[in-house]
Protein backbone atom coordinates (compact mmCIF):
# COMPACT_ATOMS: atom_id res chain seq x y z
CA UNK A 1 0.00 0.00 0.00
CA UNK A 2 1.46 3.89 -0.71
CA UNK A 3 2.25 5.78 2.00
CA UNK A 4 0.02 8.31 2.47
CA UNK A 5 0.68 12.02 0.91
CA UNK A 6 1.74 15.05 3.73
CA UNK A 7 -0.65 17.98 3.59
CA UNK A 8 0.69 21.48 2.04
CA UNK A 9 0.84 24.06 4.52
CA UNK A 10 -2.15 26.06 4.21
CA UNK A 11 -4.89 23.41 3.00
CA UNK A 12 -5.90 22.03 6.37
CA UNK A 13 -8.29 24.92 7.41
CA UNK A 14 -9.54 24.85 3.40
CA UNK A 15 -9.91 20.36 3.70
CA UNK A 16 -11.85 21.15 7.06
CA UNK A 17 -13.85 23.41 6.07
CA UNK A 18 -15.02 21.73 2.90
CA UNK A 19 -15.80 18.67 5.17
CA UNK A 20 -18.27 20.63 7.44
CA UNK A 21 -19.74 22.00 4.61
CA UNK A 22 -21.28 18.75 3.61
CA UNK A 23 -22.70 18.06 7.51
CA UNK A 24 -21.72 18.76 11.13
CA UNK A 25 -19.22 16.21 12.41
CA UNK A 26 -17.16 15.54 15.39
CA UNK A 27 -13.39 15.45 14.69
CA UNK A 28 -12.84 11.77 14.30
CA UNK A 29 -15.29 12.19 11.72
CA UNK A 30 -13.55 15.12 9.90
CA UNK A 31 -10.21 12.77 9.39
CA UNK A 32 -12.33 9.27 8.85
CA UNK A 33 -14.35 11.66 6.02
CA UNK A 34 -10.87 12.98 4.37
CA UNK A 35 -9.51 9.65 4.47
CA UNK A 36 -12.52 7.96 2.85
CA UNK A 37 -12.60 10.84 0.21
CA UNK A 38 -9.01 10.51 -0.84
CA UNK A 39 -8.94 6.68 -0.38
CA UNK A 40 -6.12 7.47 2.75
CA UNK A 41 -3.88 9.39 0.14
CA UNK A 42 -4.67 12.23 2.19
CA UNK A 43 -4.46 11.50 6.74
CA UNK A 44 -4.67 14.08 8.45
CA UNK A 45 -3.02 13.85 12.52
CA UNK A 46 -4.97 14.38 15.29
CA UNK A 47 -3.05 17.08 16.40
CA UNK A 48 -3.12 19.33 13.58
CA UNK A 49 -6.85 18.60 13.04
CA UNK A 50 -7.68 19.54 16.46
CA UNK A 51 -5.17 22.54 16.42
CA UNK A 52 -6.98 23.53 12.99
CA UNK A 53 -10.56 23.02 14.54
CA UNK A 54 -9.86 25.53 17.87
CA UNK A 55 -8.32 27.80 15.33
CA UNK A 56 -11.33 28.11 12.93
CA UNK A 57 -13.15 28.37 16.23
CA UNK A 58 -11.38 31.24 17.50
CA UNK A 59 -11.91 33.18 13.83
CA UNK A 60 -15.55 32.20 14.00
CA UNK A 61 -15.66 30.44 10.93
CA UNK A 62 -16.23 27.14 13.26
CA UNK A 63 -18.94 26.86 15.43
CA UNK A 64 -18.92 23.25 18.10
CA UNK A 65 -21.54 21.89 20.06
CA UNK A 66 -21.48 18.75 22.46
CA UNK A 67 -23.05 16.05 21.11
CA UNK A 68 -23.66 11.82 20.94
CA UNK A 69 -21.26 10.17 18.60
CA UNK A 70 -22.27 7.16 17.01
CA UNK A 71 -20.99 5.13 19.39
CA UNK A 72 -22.40 6.31 21.96
CA UNK A 73 -19.77 8.75 22.96
CA UNK A 74 -19.60 12.60 24.13
CA UNK A 75 -18.19 14.52 21.36
CA UNK A 76 -17.86 17.56 20.25
CA UNK A 77 -19.76 18.25 17.07
CA UNK A 78 -18.12 21.40 14.48
CA UNK A 79 -20.56 22.77 12.12
CA UNK A 80 -19.27 25.78 9.66
CA UNK A 81 -20.34 29.28 9.61
CA UNK A 82 -21.87 31.56 7.36
CA UNK A 83 -18.40 33.41 7.18
CA UNK A 84 -16.68 30.26 7.41
CA UNK A 85 -18.89 29.65 3.85
CA UNK A 86 -17.70 32.50 2.44
CA UNK A 87 -13.71 32.08 3.52
CA UNK A 88 -13.93 28.33 1.80
CA UNK A 89 -14.98 29.87 -1.26
CA UNK A 90 -12.43 32.03 -1.13
CA UNK A 91 -9.85 29.77 -0.73
CA UNK A 92 -11.37 27.50 -2.83
CA UNK A 93 -10.27 30.23 -5.59
CA UNK A 94 -6.70 30.78 -4.42
CA UNK A 95 -6.23 27.01 -4.21
CA UNK A 96 -7.60 26.38 -7.55
CA UNK A 97 -5.26 29.22 -8.78
CA UNK A 98 -2.22 28.16 -7.31
CA UNK A 99 -2.85 24.74 -8.54
CA UNK A 100 -3.21 25.97 -12.43
CA UNK A 101 -0.28 27.65 -11.74
CA UNK A 102 1.86 24.56 -10.46
CA UNK A 103 0.79 22.78 -13.33
CA UNK A 104 1.65 25.10 -16.28
CA UNK A 105 4.86 25.30 -14.99
CA UNK A 106 4.97 20.94 -14.60
CA UNK A 107 3.19 19.99 -17.75
CA UNK A 108 5.28 19.94 -20.57
CA UNK A 109 5.41 23.14 -23.36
Amino acid sequence: MAESLGLMQGTVDVLILKTLAWTPMHGYGVSMWLKERTKGELVLEDAALYQALHRLERKALVDSEWGISDTNRRARFYSITTPGRKQLRNEVVELRRYVNALFRVLEPA
